[in-house]
């Protein structure tokens, strides 16, 4: 089963873009992610504070936002967007922080981290049209 068809059998959701669903995916993936990279991070030689945090704060902010933006009965629809942008501002950050290293925890959540942005505009583009 995929979150994208869950929200799309939501009756109050009929007919949405699927560009929600793949945000929202996304998102999930981006916090397990994020989180594994802080993980890893505190194994790695050398200052990696400032890694650790982005990958923390961002795999907090991407739990808040898959959790806040699967959740569509009298939907919030400006909060969403908000924690759409919220989203996109954290894994920003977390990527730039990430692309500094050459490990490949590291590259593999920037990469994450930048997919899950992409996709957080493409719904923040869709959700903006509809209101």
């Amino acid at each position: 089963m995929s979150i994208a068809e869950m929200i799309a059998d939501h009756p109050q959701v009929q007919n949405e873009d699927a560009a929600l669903g793949l945000a929202v995916r996304h998102a999930m993936y981006c916090a397990a992610i994020a989180n594994s990279c802080a993980d890893a991070d505190s194994a790695e030689d050398g200052d990696m504070r400032q890694c650790i945090r982005a990958c923390s704060d961002c795999s907090d902010i991407c739990t808040a936002t898959y959790r806040t933006a699967s959740r569509r009965t009298a939907g919030n629809v400006q909060l969403i967007m908000s924690m759409f942008e919220l989203c996109i501002q954290a894994c920003e950050r977390c990527a730039e922080e990430c692309e500094k290293h050459d490990n490949p925890h590291c590259k593999r959540c920037a990469t994450m981290c930048r997919e899950t942005i992409e996709d957080c505009r493409k719904a923040l583009a869709v959700m903006k049209k509809g209101s």
